[in-house]
């Protein structure tokens, strides 16, 4: 069951800050929200780290772009500075279970781990 915190409402509200279009389009904003060891297992198979994904992501992200629409958003907090959120995603007709760890440094709530499974909402039956 998710628990809202206030530690669970902060790592929500940074998760969708860092699916707006804008700050996907920022180095300098998207740097504010990952952690300096931040590590992803992308929807592709890739494995990012936080220069690389900020790279990617700031070159192929219009800040006019359309958001990104999630879905299923819950959360629960595993110590005073950690909370996992877990998430669906659907953008441009792609949709993905998301999963991200955030961890609190310095009072700010930061990505440290992220990890996008691509699925079909018409998929296997489930048992």
């Amino acid at each position: 069951m998710a628990d809202r915190t206030p530690a669970v409402d902060a790592a929500i509200e940074a998760e969708l800050r860092l699916l707006a279009p804008d700050v996907r389009a920022s180095p300098e904003l998207l740097g504010e929200l990952l952690h300096p060891e931040f590590t992803e297992f992308g929807v592709s198979g890739t494995r990012w780290d936080r220069a690389s994904i900020i790279t990617a992501l700031s070159e192929n992200t219009s800040g006019n772009g359309r958001s990104i629409m999630t879905s299923r958003m819950r959360g629960v907090q595993l110590a005073d500075d950690l909370v996992h959120l877990t998430f669906d995603t659907e953008s441009n007709g792609r949709t993905a279970h998301r999963s991200s760890l955030w961890r609190q440094c310095d009072g700010a709530w930061l990505l440290w781990f992220h990890q996008g499974t691509p699925f079909s909402e018409g998929g296997p039956p489930k048992p």
